[in-house]
């Protein structure tokens, strides 16, 4: 599967980021994360943003191409670049881990492009909007938070409390530290549903990506 990683300015570290470079096709910075490439010695292959945190001196010296500038402030960085960048799958570190609002923010551009397959990456965590259905294999007492970003039901098997018949919402029902009981399947009727799973299950997290062709259309 075709990766990019796309890094933010937000928490990160060197060792990080090199191994999830190692992983992909493609890096590309979002504003900030042009000053976290170059401290780590990696030349992205674009960056997108305002540039109003790139330091002026190292985008000046970035090849000619490199740089896209979006000067609208009605969405964040990382919005942008997840708009303009097409690819099966976007890892994004340097976005979780930080200012909350900021977090936030990322999270609720999730949910603006469901078509889009992107897992954020943070010291703790993986996230992800979930898509339509997924199977997932992991060790048992793996924990699985659910976090809806809207009004959604949906099934699920493996899991050590099944989320069958629950009506899910931001201001009522979450699905915070559920676990893994067997080989895990999801189903879910809304693209409104963040999955949460510990940073060490990301390489099994893509591997699930790439074994499901199911999707959400664009809004």
């Amino acid at each position: 599967m075709a990766t990019v990683l796309l890094v933010g300015g937000g928490a990160t570290r060197p060792d990080g980021l090199m191994a999830l470079a190692a992983k992909v096709n493609t890096v590309i910075a979002a504003d900030g994360g042009a000053n976290v490439l170059h401290a780590a010695g990696i030349v992205p292959e674009a960056v997108i943003g305002d540039m109003d945190s790139a330091r002026p001196e190292l985008l000046a010296a970035l090849p000619e191409g490199v740089v896209h500038r979006i000067s609208e402030q009605d969405s964040t960085d990382f919005d942008k670049c997840l708009r303009h960048v097409t690819a099966p799958l976007v890892l994004g570190y340097g976005f979780l881990g930080g200012r909350v609002d900021h977090q936030l923010a990322a999270m609720t551009v999730l949910g603006r492009y469901p078509e889009r397959r992107c897992i954020l990456i943070g010291e703790e965590d993986v996230m992800m909007l979930c898509p339509p259905e997924l199977d997932l294999t992991l060790p048992p007492g793996t924990r699985v938070s659910l976090d809806p970003l809207g009004p959604v039901r949906g099934q699920s098997q493996g899991l050590r409390w099944p989320i069958d018949g629950i009506d899910f919402a931001p201001d009522g029902r979450v699905g915070t530290s559920n676990e893994v009981a067997g080989p895990v399947h999801l189903r879910f009727e809304a693209a409104k549903m963040l999955l949460i799973l510990p940073a060490r299950s990301l390489d099994q997290l893509i591997l699930a990506l790439a074994a499901t062709t199911s999707s959400w259309p664009a809004l």
